[in-house]
């Protein structure tokens, strides 16, 4: 495990309720209603939450990966990711797939900056070895 040397952003909330409640941000600038996937109540799930996050913290990290190869990313660049919540012989787990679209950009320099991004994005390194994970290029 590698230690944080320096704590760049701590994000905070407070969750009530579980998977049918709310979480709010200490800023206040995340206020959710939060609902079990499949059911009909109002509100998102924390699979939702971590796709979203995992899919803008990969585009960043496919950002920097670009600058350092001084390749211009196209404007309409965008990682469709999936999470699944589902359950085996240990319990619930889950399972991700990221869909890459890079349009203009060749497909081995795009599988570069992707196999580099998947290599720098925190969220990649936390769920490296834990889960299932497929990216892909489309």
């Amino acid at each position: 495990m590698t230690a944080i040397e320096k704590v760049l952003y701590t994000g905070k909330t407070h969750t009530t309720g579980g998977r049918d409640g709310a979480s709010r941000s200490s800023d206040g600038r995340l206020d959710v209603k939060l609902s079990s996937p499949g059911s009909s109540r109002p509100g998102t799930n924390p699979e939702q939450l971590f796709a979203a996050g995992w899919s803008a913290c990969f585009i960043a990290a496919i950002g920097k990966a670009a600058s350092e190869r001084k390749v211009t990313l196209p404007a309409d660049l965008a990682v469709d990711a999936e999470v699944d919540l589902g359950n085996g012989a240990g319990g619930y787990f889950l399972g991700a797939r990221l869909h890459v679209s890079m349009p203009g950009i060749d497909r081995d320099t795009a599988q570069a900056l992707v196999d580099r991004a998947h290599q720098t994005c925190p969220y990649s390194k936390a769920t490296r070895g834990n889960i299932e994970v497929a990216i892909n290029i489309v």
